[in-house]
């Protein structure tokens, strides 16, 4: 299921302050069959999010429930930004709305989203802690986690085998010494890691435990001279060692997927779905590709991985905010959050719910919840990734000669310049 982006995009700076317009009438019509039939719940779901089978059965689940009708709008990602941001200002927002992740604090800072602390005390107790953390904002729960995805390592098992690589890594360091023995016995290019593949980056530096930002007095600033982003660069520079792809171009410049479907590349790491995009660029491949999980330092825990994801909101200015959560209570219970898993091959919101992955290969290889996280959780953070992102300059920086300390430096004034801009 491809989701092209799902908060692993940049998140455009959000300028236009949302006024919470909350109603006074809180369903006032009552609850249950009788008391909501005849009302309609509107929710906005981002394009790729909810699979066939899984909305056809929450829907008759919710209208069964409730007596109320459920409409789903699907959204495109492309400008979602503005229209969430305006629609949540507006007299008649969508009741429910699907956030992306990382976009999820800059909406709750402007007051648009209902507190669903009550909910979180009700269904949430056994969240993951990592994904759940980007719906709570200020102590109060703002949303409520729906699904994450995080990178795995596509691999061409033809190219494998010709290096003689009987098994899969499970280390980093067993990962290096695969890419070594296939730049030595093939003519394939090891890895495709171009320069600013900024998510994959994000990622070391969680499994670093590195902070890219810090406080300082009342505001956020740069913490990007920390030697553990240092050290999560080391490691980034040690894979892009093994590629050929340009150091100033992110992954989807081109787009990595298509360059593996070439079939003269060994390995690339991104989202599962792009296994769709190599073999429609080239049919042949899809024999040949194989998945596993992105090795850390030891084989009993993976590498930190970014994990993109979706959020479920209900508006602060929705007179059925009642109604909505009783659609959240159902579309997360454990009955649909397994449904979406299976069908989606995306990671529930429960790690109990993780054994629903079994047999979607991709999926498996998805690093366990435990060891993801997100970019920071501020919402200051929503201009840092504008185009051009001062950290994959200064990821390009590195791999073309600079030090560490240089290369954070050189970005320290733009980056924190960002930080401080007015949402």
């Amino acid at each position: 299921m491809k989701r092209g982006l799902i908060a692993a995009t940049g998140v455009a700076a959000m300028l236009v302050s949302v006024a919470a317009c909350g109603s006074d009438s809180d369903d006032k019509k009552g609850s249950g069959a009788d008391g909501w039939k005849g009302e309609t719940l509107t929710v906005w779901a981002m394009d790729g999010s909810t699979p066939d089978g899984w909305t056809k059965d929450v829907t008759a689940a919710f209208e069964k429930k409730t007596g109320a009708k459920l409409k789903f709008e699907v959204q495109q990602w492309n400008g979602i930004q503005q229209k969430i941001t305006t629609a949540l200002s507006e007299s008649n927002p969508p009741d429910v709305i699907e956030l992306g992740n990382t976009q999820t604090p800059a909406y709750a800072q402007t007051e648009g989203l209902a507190d669903l602390s009550d909910l979180k005390k009700e269904i949430g107790a056994d969240w993951t802690e990592n994904i759940n953390a980007s719906s709570v904002f200020d102590g109060k729960q703002y949303a409520a986690p729906w699904f994450a995805v995080s990178r795995v390592v596509l691999y061409n098992k033809k190219i494998w085998d010709e290096a003689g690589i009987k098994e899969l890594p499970k280390t980093r360091t067993e990962f290096f010494k695969a890419l070594d023995t296939i730049d030595k016995k093939t003519d394939a290019e090891p890895i495709y890691m171009p320069g600013q593949n900024w998510y994959f980056f994000d990622g070391l530096t969680i499994g670093t435990g590195a902070e890219l930002v810090k406080k300082d007095g009342d505001k956020y600033v740069s913490n990007l001279s920390d030697p553990k982003v240092g050290k999560a660069m080391d490691i980034y520079k040690q894979y892009a060692a093994f590629s050929q792809a340009p150091k100033d171009k992110d992954e989807a410049t081109p787009q990595q997927a298509e360059v593996f479907a070439k079939g003269k590349t060994g390995a690339f790491i991104g989202m599962g779905w792009e296994a769709a995009t190599a073999i429609k660029a080239n049919p042949k491949i899809e024999k040949d590709i194989g998945y596993f999980t992105v090795p850390g330092e030891t084989a009993d825990k993976p590498e930190g991985v970014f994990l993109g994801g979706s959020n479920l909101a209900v508006a602060e200015g929705s007179d059925k905010q009642e109604l909505a959560k009783e659609f959240l209570k159902i579309a997360l219970s454990d009955k649909f959050e397994g449904q979406l898993a299976k069908e989606g091959g995306v990671i529930p919101n429960k790690e109990s719910l993780q054994s629903q992955l079994k047999g979607n290969k991709a999926a498996e290889a998805m690093a366990p919840a435990t060891v993801g996280g997100t970019t920071p959780l501020i919402p200051e953070w929503a201009a840092v990734e504008n185009t051009p992102n001062p950290i994959k300059t200064y990821m390009t920086a590195v791999l073309n000669g600079k030090s560490h300390e240089e290369a954070a430096k050189s970005v320290e004034g733009e980056l924190n310049k960002r930080l401080s801009q007015d949402l």
